[in-house]
């Protein structure tokens, strides 16, 4: 059967205009670079510079810790002034490398070099992978090597490419998709190669057709390769809906797409592929927007990972005035902030700056209208969740499926008595995953 979409799910403003015509601009840092050593899912890497070493453009200064964990990269050449603890834009402190930027950008030998892959094994792809410090850059910041290695690589039938970009305002996969189409079929390409079942789809939503002609022109003739437009609704390009509306079948907390046959990678995920696997260019970079109304000039730029926020506003023309909301990602579900000197880590998709904080609302009392239910898309019971979670009621939130719940902000968009359901389900949620942890 046919799918463009999956059950549930919103639609929004999305604020795409403000930026998406904007070709990515490249901008190179004029201050400091922070490096925080925690920029992905698993274990922090550990720092292998030293206060006082020269470091080049593409050398290793954090080494991935244990299994699950990530390489970091520097990005510009210049002398480490500090190896401390940084606040990120999660809000968080991180040990981090503090790097002085000599503005030379002089790289490590054979950076930037062609290579081709089709001479490379799987083991050898893996490990290019591995060492040039990829991560899921739709925001979760897995591993890819670890996504790329699953226990059974002939199980894998489907390597799906995210290029929904649902979240509203963003436009950056939008722009590499229209710029640099054909390093991300030939970053496709070189998945394939590691998975001899599969065939590749590039999923994009239907908002966006000019992206979606591009990429069907330069997949034209690819056996393996398709281009599927999907229905526009939010969140299409979670992983879970991608998988359904993909192949039909269905993911829970339990499981990882591999468990089903796919794996799933963003569209900036494999051009970072491509780049470490054909060019000799380990991920030192991020493609980003910097939109919303309080913003003077919105646009795309091509970022080196450390990056102050302060200098992408300042990029973007600065404010139209003071913006009541910062958000590092987008409105549904980015990450609020108080402050722009924090530094852009393999995990930043955007920087938001609304004029109104349209989050800052009076709560009511809920109505039982059933609209989150309604607009769920994994068919949970927001209210009922967010009524456990408030009154510490752990057995009953876990009873209702709470630890299912992706975080999407459905529910609290569609919520006519404005109520936080998204918050509180995923403090609940996260409270209960630590302490299991602990256990």
């Amino acid at each position: 059967m046919s799918r463009s979409t999956f059950p549930g799910g919103i639609h929004t403003y999305d604020g795409k205009e403000l930026s998406k015509d904007k070709p990515i601009t490249v901008l190179l840092p004029k201050g400091d670079l922070v490096y925080p050593m925690s920029q992905h899912i698993g274990a922090p890497a550990k720092p292998v510079a030293a206060k006082g070493d020269m470091v080049l453009v593409g050398q290793k200064i954090g080494e991935a810790q244990g299994f699950i964990s990530a390489d970091v990269i520097s990005s510009v050449s210049g002398t480490v002034k500090a190896i401390e603890k940084r606040l990120t834009a999660a809000g968080t402190m991180v040990e981090s490398i503090i790097v002085e930027n000599d503005h030379e950008y002089t790289a490590v030998e054979g950076f930037g070099e062609n290579r081709d892959y089709n001479r490379l094994s799987k083991a050898e792809i893996r490990q290019i992978i591995k060492e040039a410090g990829i991560v899921g850059l739709g925001g979760a910041g897995f591993p890819t090597h670890v996504k790329l290695s699953p226990k059974n690589e002939n199980d894998i039938d489907y390597v799906i490419v995210n290029g929904a970009e649902c979240e509203p305002y963003l436009t950056s996969d939008y722009r590499l998709m229209m710029e640099e189409g054909e390093k991300i079929i030939d970053g496709l390409k070189i998945i394939l190669k590691l998975f001899d079942n599969a065939r590749g789809v590039i999923a994009i939503e239907d908002n966006k057709p000019e992206a979606i002609s591009r990429l069907k022109e330069l997949a034209a003739g690819e056996e393996r390769i398709e281009v599927r437009p999907l229905k526009t609704k939010y969140p299409q390009g979670g992983e879970r809906q991608l998988v359904y509306v993909v192949t039909g079948r269905k993911l829970n907390s339990k499981k990882l797409p591999a468990d089903v046959g796919c794996v799933v990678d963003n569209i900036d995920t494999v051009l970072s592929i491509y780049m470490a696997v054909a060019k000799s260019t380990p991920l030192i970079r991020r493609i980003l927007t910097v939109t919303g109304d309080a913003i003077k000039e919105p646009g795309n730029f091509n970022v080196r990972l450390g990056t102050s926020y302060s200098e992408l506003c300042e990029a973007a023309g600065g404010f139209t005035g003071q913006p009541e909301k910062l958000i590092s990602g987008g409105p549904m579900m980015g990450i609020a902030m108080f402050s722009l000197e924090v530094p852009v880590s393999k995990v930043t998709s955007s920087l938001l700056a609304l004029k109104k904080d349209q989050a800052a609302v009076t709560e009511t009392n809920c109505i039982r209208c059933a609209k989150c239910i309604e607009k769920c898309p994994l068919q949970l019971m927001p209210f009922k969740l967010a009524d456990a979670s408030i009154h510490g009621e752990e057995e009953l939130f876990v009873k209702y499926d709470g630890l299912e719940c992706c975080g999407c902000g459905c529910c609290s968009f569609i919520c006519p008595a404005k109520r936080s359901l998204t918050q509180s389900i995923v403090q609940k949620k996260n409270e209960i995953l630590a302490k299991r942890k602990r256990a």
